[in-house]
């Protein structure tokens, strides 16, 4: 599985502004960028009333679960989950090899044009993804073997990679 790259700036601006236009244009509640692996990368939304770091894990092994799935009934896999709900669902859409996208919506929405509006949202992504991929392809890192407990050696300065030795 690819790493995780490293997200500047304008990453998080790019990833934060589709999951705004995802919330506006579906009134869906809230949008989380989660790793596969279950760690929330970014959140946008009314988020209050969940607890998205144990949300973002549980969706990812319910993603994960779904996966065996589709390979037990023959297929090659399954590009979303639906939680249908009294007052909210859920739908987790897979973006690329790395991220899934999680839509928490009011359950009285159409599950079908969460699906739609998230397409384009998941695509955004996806291509985002790509850029920062292209940025520096021999950085990223591993989120589930992250030491949380120390976060040091993500915090600090690096140089530029074009300065770097070869």
């Amino acid at each position: 599985m690819l790493s995780l790259p490293q997200l500047i700036e304008e990453d998080v601006a790019v990833l934060d502004a589709a999951l705004g236009d995802l919330i506006t244009r579906s009134e869906a509640t809230a949008a989380l960028v989660i790793d596969k692996g279950g760690p929330l990368i970014i959140e946008r939304g009314n988020c209050d009333d969940f607890d998205t770091t144990t949300m973002a894990a549980l969706a990812a092994g319910s993603y994960c679960a779904n996966q065996a799935i589709a390979g037990l009934v023959g297929e090659s896999d399954f590009s979303s989950v639906y939680q249908q709900g009294v007052t909210h669902s859920l739908l987790v859409q897979n973006v690329d090899d790395q991220l899934l996208l999680v839509v928490i919506f009011r359950a009285s929405l159409s599950v079908g044009a969460i699906k739609y509006f998230a397409a384009g949202t998941t695509q955004l992504i996806a291509n985002q993804m790509v850029r920062a991929r292209e940025r520096a392809p021999d950085e990223g890192m591993d989120l589930v073997e992250l030491n949380l407990a120390d976060t040091s050696s993500l915090f600090q300065r690096r140089e530029p990679a074009q300065q770097r030795a070869v």
